[in-house]
């Protein structure tokens, strides 16, 4: 073999071995987990809410949330829309306004890992670890943050938030590999 022919041989094979270490790389990392350190080196525990069974909702139904069951602690509410698997999440905030959303990132939603758990006063997406303050649920769009439900997308009582079947099913795409 020529001695140019063996050069471009072994630099296609370096090539093939650093995109095959790189992709390797790429599919084993993991989100961050529950005891990763956080900015400030100690040491936090993801909030735990009770496991609710999943609504389904059809179409002229709707998804009911009740006032009662509400904290300053991030509330996680399953829903099934036309058999797409959802979540939204549900909080009051020191002033008792409530905040909601769905539980998907903006930017992170087609991984799979695009969703939030709460540390403390932040929301942490699964997929990039990025820290979202509760406090901006609602209020802040774009980026990677929880999708929100804005106040003209849901009615809100005394008693129960009202997240309607159109509301929910806009949002469908965002779930198409929600938790995959």
């Amino acid at each position: 073999m020529k001695k140019s022919t063996r050069r471009i041989v072994g630099l296609a094979i370096g090539t093939l071995v650093l995109f095959g270490a790189l992709v390797l790389a790429g599919c084993s990392s993991k989100a961050p987990s529950a005891s990763s350190s956080s900015s400030t080196g100690t040491q936090s525990t993801p909030q735990q809410t009770p496991q609710r069974e999943a609504q389904t909702v059809a179409q002229g139904g709707a998804l009911k949330i009740e006032m009662k069951d509400l904290s300053d602690k991030a509330q996680f509410y399953p829903v099934n829309v036309d058999g797409t698997a959802m979540e939204v999440l549900a909080f009051k905030d020191k002033n008792g306004k409530v905040h909601t959303a769905f539980n998907t990132c903006q930017v992170c939603y087609s991984s799979g890992k695009g969703y939030y758990i709460q540390e403390g006063d932040n929301l942490v997406c699964q997929n990039c670890g990025n820290k979202f303050g509760v406090d901006q649920v609602e209020i802040k769009t774009g980026g990677c943050n929880p999708l929100p439900i804005f106040e003209d997308e849901k009615t809100t009582t005394s008693s129960e938030i009202t997240v309607p079947y159109e509301t929910l099913k806009k949002s469908e795409t965002f779930f198409a590999n929600w938790k995959n």
